[in-house]
């Protein structure tokens, strides 16, 4: 059996985050190509990681900067590694080099770090993106790793476009992987709660992501209070894990307004919704939130922030808009209306069996991985400038490492 080394930036929580349920997918699709896996984090264990033992994936805490890491990847002879976000291509790439130089390198990027950084600073500045990443720290650090990655993962086709065309990304080292998930059969659509068994909004995501908190505060500041109008009896009902003090002071049922935290089963509590809301200002990649209610059959309401990467404002399983009034309008249309609801239900199928049908995705991804470890050299050889960042990258991580380990030893 091959093996497979995953380099964790956090333990899997597929029932907290998007992130979370993505790295399950790409575990899913390697265990179906009959990896050995093995997944190692530096990060603490949580009570939502998921069970990795049971699913016989071998799991390993490592520590940075320690050599008892070459240790476990000379013990180990990976013949793939994949790193969870390019921090940790950073921190031990180039101790893969080092040790299994004959590894394929894969880099799953979740969403482009720096672009997300960007649009959050823009927001917040009242300026363009493109004029903050253009001149971010975090973009080269993180196009860098690209460049050193045998295969990079892009979750969403604006982002390959972004790559391609602002920063001349070759192809060959890019490839779109969205999210792979099993198709709603019409059975399965025929089982979901109807439009009058459904009642009140719903929001929900992870609260240690900026853009859901943001999300949730324009919901209450300025969605909020005039919906409430228009609809007297609807709740507005926000769940999402680990909500910091700020979100739960949110919570006011005088105003039908409930922050209600984490939800341990988020399938459930959004098909019992009969609208989804997302009024996202800034943020990348995939919104998890707004497939799954694709899935459940719930319509939504989000900004072009929020349907990014999923499909466009023409085709979509609700509205999309960055208007104030016209969200609000639109969603109280969306609620009210149910031949309006039923055919948005519709067309939210429709995006989520087209675009993320998990047969078709994993055949592309195998294909693909398939060419380049047949022809691993020729394809590292057509990628200089990967070869030239990791020689520059080896000599300075190298010598700082060896520096802190010093450091430490001396502690000890």
């Amino acid at each position: 059996m091959p093996r497979l080394l995953i380099i964790g930036y956090v333990w899997p929580e597929p029932k907290s985050s998007a992130a979370g349920a993505r790295m399950m997918q790409l575990i899913e699709f390697f265990k179906k190509e009959n990896y050995q896996i093995t997944f190692a984090t530096t990060a603490r264990e949580t009570d939502n990681k998921v069970d990795l033992n049971s699913l016989s994936i071998d799991s390993e805490k490592i520590k940075l900067n320690d050599p008892e890491f070459d240790d476990f990847l000379k013990e180990l002879m990976p013949d793939a590694v994949l790193f969870d976000r390019f921090m940790m291509e950073e921190q031990f790439g180039w101790r893969v080099d080092n040790i299994c130089p004959e590894a394929i390198k894969i880099l799953d990027t979740e969403d482009l770090h720096f672009l997300r950084n960007a649009r959050q600073k823009a927001f917040k500045e009242n300026r363009e993106a493109k004029d903050i990443y253009r001149n971010s720290e975090l973009a080269k650090r993180e196009i860098a790793a690209i460049y050193r990655s045998d295969l990079s993962l892009i979750i969403s086709e604006p982002e390959m476009e972004l790559l391609r065309s602002e920063f001349r990304i070759p192809d060959e080292i890019l490839f779109y992987l969205p999210f792979m998930l099993n198709p709603v059969k019409e059975k399965e659509q025929g089982e979901l709660p109807v439009f009058e068994a459904r009642k009140d909004f719903i929001s929900i995501g992870n609260f240690l992501h900026e853009p859901n908190w943001n999300a949730v505060l324009f919901l209450k500041e300025k969605i909020w209070p005039d919906l409430r109008k228009n609809l007297p009896d609807a709740k507005m009902n926000i769940y999402g894990a680990y909500p910091t003090q700020k979100v739960l002071n949110l919570h006011n049922p005088k105003e039908n307004f409930l922050v209600h935290g984490w939800a341990d089963n988020s399938n459930l509590v959004m098909k019992s919704a009969r609208v989804c809301l997302a009024p996202i200002q800034f943020g990348a990649g995939i919104k998890g939130k707004l497939v799954e209610a694709m899935k459940n059959g719930t319509p939504s309401v989000t900004t072009s922030f929020g349907s990014e990467g999923i499909s466009d404002f023409n085709h979509w399983n609700g509205y999309v808009s960055n208007e104030t009034d016209n969200f609000i309008r639109r969603s109280k249309d969306l609620y009210s209306n149910k031949e309006l609801w039923q055919e948005k239900q519709s067309i939210g199928f429709e995006i989520y069996n087209e675009r993320f049908n998990l047969d078709f995705h994993h055949e592309r991804f195998r294909k693909v991985l398939f060419q380049i470890i047949q022809d691993l050299e020729d394809h590292r050889n057509a990628n200089f400038t990967g070869k030239m960042l990791k020689h520059h990258l080896h000599k300075s991580t190298y010598f700082m490492s060896r520096f802190i380990e010093e450091k430490n030893r001396n502690k000890n």
